[in-house]
Parts: C-alpha cells; sequence; structure tokens
C-alpha cells in the first residue's frame, strides 16, 4: 500500500463497512415488517406469543454471545471474521425465503444471532484501529448511520413482499448481502497493527493471553464500570424509542398507527443521522484541545434527550412531539458517535472488541427489560409517564460520567 493509498485508505474501511452496517440492520428489521405476508403461509406466526418468540430468540443470542465476539475478534483477523459474519447471515437470510414452518423460521432466526452478533465488535473496534484521534468519532459517527438507514430500508421488505411474495423478499435481500461479502474479500483489509504480539524479553517467545485474562484486565478497570452503565442507561429510552414510539405518537397525537408509525419513523432517522455527523465532527475537534473533549460532548448529546423524554411523555400537540423526536434523535446520535471513542481513552487496543461485546450485550439485555416493562405500563395507560422517567436514568449516566471519567490519553 503505497502513501497516497494509505491516506485514504481508513475511510474506504469506512465506507466498505458503512455497506455491512446497513446490511446488519436491514436483515433484522425484514422479519417484523414482513409479518402480515409471513402469517398467512406460517399460521403459527398469527399469535403476538410466537412473534414474540422469533424477535427474543435473536435477541437473546445476539446478546449473549456479544462478549465472546468481541474476544474473537481481539485474537483473529478482523477482516475475514466480518467476511465470514456477513456471509453466513446474508445465507440465513437466503435461507429464509424456502422456509415454511414456524420452526425454520426460529432456528435461522437464532443463527441469525450468531453470526450477526460477531459484526459490531470487530467492525467498530477495526474502525478505531485504523483511525486516529483527529477522526474517529467522526469516522464511528458515518458508520452509524448505516445501521440507521439499514433500519429504516428494512422497512421495504413489506413493499417488495406486497408486490413480489415475502420469500422473494428475503431471497433477494440475501443475494445482495453475499455478493458483497465477495467484494469485502478483495477490497477490506486488516489494521498492520492488529494482535501483533511482543516476544517475551526472557524466553525469546511469543505468549498468547487466555480470553479470561482479556475478561479480567477489562473489568478490574473501574472506569469500564461507568462506562458500561453509561452506555446502558441511554440504552433504556434508546429502545424503548424503537420499540414503543409509534404507540406514543398514536396514542398521544390520536393518529392511526398507519400515520404514526413512518412519522416517528422518518423524526428519528433523520434526526439521529444529523446528529452523529455532528457529534462525530464536534468531539473530534474538541478532544484536540481537550482530552475530555469526547465526554463533554457525549454529555451534551444525552443532555438533550433529557427534556425530550418529557416533552415525548407528555406532550399532546404535533409539532411539539415531532419537535421533542428530532431533540431526542439528534442528542441520542451525538452519543452514538462517542462510546467506542470514549472506550478507546480507557481500554487497551488489544481489548477494545471485547469490551465493546460486553457494552452491547448490555444495552441489549437493558433493551429487552425496558421493552417488556413498558409494554405493562401501555396496557395501564402510563406509556406517556414511562418515557418521562426514564429521563432520570439518564441523567444519573451523565452525572457518573462527568464526575468519574477522566482519560490521560487516546490510544
Amino acid at each position: 500500500m503505497n502513501k497516497t493509498t494509505s491516506k485514504y485508505y481508513p475511510w474506504v474501511v469506512v465506507a466498505l463497512l458503512w455497506g455491512v452496517a446497513l446490511l446488519n440492520y436491514m436483515d433484522r428489521q425484514m422479519l417484523s415488517t414482513m409479518k402480515e405476508s409471513m402469517q398467512l403461509d406460517i399460521s403459527e406466526l398469527q399469535t403476538a406469543e410466537n412473534f414474540g418468540r422469533l424477535m427474543a430468540v435473536f435477541l437473546w443470542i445476539y446478546g449473549l454471545m456479544s462478549p465472546f465476539a468481541g474476544a474473537i475478534a481481539d485474537r483473529v483477523n478482523r477482516k475475514w471474521l466480518i467476511v465470514i459474519s456477513l456471509f453466513v447471515w446474508s445465507a440465513v437470510t437466503y435461507g429464509m425465503g424456502y422456509a415454511n414452518t414456524f420452526t425454520e423460521i426460529y432456528w435461522l432466526r437464532a443463527l441469525m444471532g450468531v453470526s450477526e452478533a460477531l459484526y459490531i465488535p470487530a467492525g467498530l473496534s477495526l474502525i478505531a484501529d485504523w483511525h486516529s484521534d483527529k477522526t474517529r468519532s467522526l469516522a464511528v459517527g458515518i458508520h452509524m448511520t448505516g445501521l440507521y438507514t439499514g433500519q429504516a430500508i428494512g422497512g421495504f421488505g413489506a413493499t417488495v413482499a406486497a408486490s413480489y411474495t415475502w420469500h422473494t423478499a428475503f431471497h433477494w435481500f440475501g443475494l445482495i448481502g453475499i455478493a458483497y461479502a465477495l467484494l469485502l474479500v478483495l477490497c477490506l483489509r486488516e489494521n498492520p497493527n492488529h494482535n501483533v504480539v511482543k516476544p517475551n524479553i526472557e524466553t525469546n517467545k511469543v505468549e498468547k493471553e487466555s480470553i479470561l485474562k482479556g475478561f479480567s484486565a477489562i473489568f478490574s478497570t473501574v472506569a469500564f464500570w461507568i462506562i458500561l452503565f453509561y452506555f446502558a442507561a441511554p440504552s433504556l429510552p434508546g429502545w424503548a424509542i424503537k420499540n414503543w414510539l409509534p404507540t406514543l405518537f398514536s396514542e398521544n397525537l390520536n393518529l392511526p398507527m398507519a400515520e404514526a408509525g413512518p412519522m416517528s419513523t422518518i423524526t428519528i432517522a433523520l434526526s439521529s443521522f444529523c446528529g452523529v455527523v455532528a457529534g462525530g465532527i464536534l468531539s473530534d475537534r474538541w478532544v484536540q484541545r481537550n482530552i475530555r473533549g469526547r465526554i463533554y460532548i457525549s454529555a451534551i448529546g444525552l443532555g438533550l434527550t433529557i427534556p425530550a423524554l418529557f416533552l415525548l411523555g407528555f406532550g399532546h400537540n404535533t409539532i411539539g412531539v415531532i419537535a421533542a423526536g428530532m431533540l431526542f434523535g439528534i442528542g441520542f446520535g451525538i452519543f452514538d458517535a462517542n462510546n467506542m471513542p470514549i472506550l478507546c481513552q480507557f481500554v487497551s487496543p488489544k481489548y477494545r472488541a471485547t469490551a465493546y461485546g460486553i457494552m452491547n450485550m448490555t444495552g441489549v439485555f437493558a433493551g429487552a427489560m425496558v421493552t417488556n416493562v413498558l409494554g405493562k405500563w401501555s396496557d395501564d395507560g402510563n406509556l406517556g409517564l414511562g418515557f418521562a422517567l426514564l429521563s432520570v436514568v439518564v441523567a444519573v449516566a451523565i452525572a457518573l460520567q462527568l464526575l468519574f471519567l477522566k482519560p490521560k490519553q487516546e490510544s
């Protein structure tokens, strides 16, 4: 790789992984949008309980696999891990087009949870290694827009299913992913400094660390526990927005779900898109002047979500509720752009993927918990109050973040 190529290649990595991020969220989102088409052929999907089981098996396996996926990413060539992960989940998506029973869909969904879990820790740590402190938050932020875009495109699975069949939708989207995996084989490269183990000075032998030693090193870092809470706390409203905002829009604004769904989704997607880009640029600039710059920008982003949650919970005016949704999206996007960059200030490069895998697991399980709790509150007519109370947890996370996270250097 010549000097000109090496100058621009970190951004090539971001561009390539942006496509993977898009496919990651697109493939997982498709199932929920095609429920009506699929339940005509698979009768078990007509009950909410069985459909919930499909959602749950993915989340539980995805969450449980995340720390181990991170540990694997810290020890192997991440290019090939990402290629294999993408190929497998795309093949699973393609295979779902041939499924004829609930059992087949269930186990394919479980396999998708395993394969998709391998990507995020590997992808984010690869981006972090290719980018210095001057561009790291922006690079991560741009990558996150791929997730948002994929989530939005996944909604068009229902459109394809309506025009053709749900089998065709799975086949098309699966083939796109398989083809993209082949492109990564040709274009994606591992960072040359990854997983470089120096030999022991006394024995002149390379000593490989065990996975348990990696987990021990991470959990013995006090700052990581603060980061873990600071990551999990906003995950509560983050998942609440993802799963319950259409219902809240419908109830508070007296809109049919056909209008409330697109209105809420577009509001959050567009504002989050702006937030991650703005948060990345501002953070990369501030950290050049103050080592805590990323922490301050992240805290500002989370701070914006507090009034947004109150307004979303108790607002009944269309303009006000949409404005609150935009405020939340911008704030959460700023937060999203800085998670891995802040982690890089406290955790060694050789443990980054493992640490992020643990964070990812915590966030997913927090999301599963809040989804269940808000479901009960919604049945009691208190969904808006639940949204407002989540702001208290976010405020505690901001306080802990500002009081205790004091990095000494970028790594």
